[in-house]
């Protein structure tokens, strides 16, 4: 009882924790094209476009070296199907845990497939709890 507490408990405490630990401790730098583009619009209007293209070249760059190993597009069944992964494993998780608690014997569940399930949803609940 206690595992299923800790993994529970942490699988929807976690995510928010860390969340807060990064924005709390790790700051964003504050040379960024936007603070850059803010101050040349106040200072030097005139070299703001060519400041606009360069920022958008950069990441043009960016964008394609990212992508150099990228060969065509997903099929869209595929995407979905990685989509559907985790919430469907929530939702078998959330029926199984229900009917094995209403019915007992006749829906089995070994120790470790109860804390996998645990583990998973709350994880699930917990990544819905921070913002991005």
């Amino acid at each position: 009882m206690l595992l299923d507490a800790i993994v529970s408990l942490g699988g929807m405490v976690l995510p928010p924790v860390f969340d807060f630990i990064k924005k709390k401790f790790i700051k964003n730098a504050d040379d960024t094209p936007e603070a850059t583009m803010s101050s040349l619009a106040t200072t030097k209007p005139e070299v703001l476009p060519a400041y606009v293209l360069a920022v958008t070249q950069y990441t043009n760059a960016q964008k394609e070296y990212f992508n150099r190993d990228v060969v065509g597009t997903l099929p869209e069944w595929c995407s979905a199907l990685r989509a559907t992964i985790r919430p469907a494993v929530v939702i078998f998780g959330l029926v199984h845990i229900f009917l094995h608690g209403i019915f007992g014997d006749q829906f089995p569940m070994e120790a470790g497939i109860r804390l996998f399930y645990e583990g998973v949803i709350s994880s699930w609940f917990g990544n819905r709890l921070t913002k991005d």
